[in-house]
């Protein structure tokens, strides 16, 4: 496929090929395969290559791990040459509340603090791009309301792109979204016994 792409269909919906083309789009990547959250961060990385200011919220993982896609785009970002990269982790305690929030003590409400700026952030079009890494957790361990998060993400004003990581994502996410990837394990070095590595999983 060409980087452009050309549609199958065009749909008789009375926009012209370049509004259709620059509607914003919530993507989801999902499923037990590996992959979900680097193909987001490729994501980002285009993002930061077009100038756009790209917002990184991490749900779940812990604030000790140093994946390498993190340092990448602080170094891109630092240089200047593109947009700029903000990246949040719930395991920090969330950078603009860390004396507020214990994540250690009530993941719950860590996670819940950490949607409500993302409405926020959406609300004033802080980003032109977010990636909500493992944001299916929350919605699936109930600590955040399905319905809610969908209404926000569908909702969200100007051209405001959203990619959403994670296992087992909610129906109501998929029904959502424009584009679903589905993550298929056929093999994986961890079915025997080898653990991750320096460079493949970080």
């Amino acid at each position: 496929m060409t980087p452009q792409g050309q549609p199958e269909t065009v749909p008789d919906d009375g926009l012209t090929t370049r509004q259709r083309r620059d509607r914003p789009l919530l993507m989801v990547h999902t499923g037990d395969g590996k992959g979900k959250s680097t193909a987001a961060f490729g994501l980002a990385l285009r993002a930061w290559s077009q100038g756009w200011p790209v917002g990184v919220f991490q749900f779940v993982k812990s604030a000790k791990w140093r994946i390498g896609e993190e340092r990448a785009l602080h170094v891109l970002a630092d240089s200047g040459q593109g947009g700029p990269v903000t990246w949040h982790k719930m395991g920090a305690g969330w950078s603009w509340v860390r004396e507020r929030v214990d994540p250690d003590g009530d993941p719950g409400a860590a996670a819940r603090e950490g949607w409500a700026q993302i409405t926020r952030d959406l609300t004033a079009q802080t980003y032109r791009l977010y990636v909500l890494d493992e944001l299916t957790y929350p919605l699936r361990w109930g600590w955040l309301d399905v319905n809610e998060v969908v209404e926000v993400l569908r909702s969200r004003p100007g051209r405001q792109h959203v990619v959403v990581t994670g296992r087992r994502a909610p129906r109501e996410l998929l029904d959502a979204a424009d584009l679903v990837t589905e993550m298929t394990k056929v093999r994986h070095p961890m079915d025997t016994g080898q653990k991750g590595q320096r460079g493949i999983e970080w």
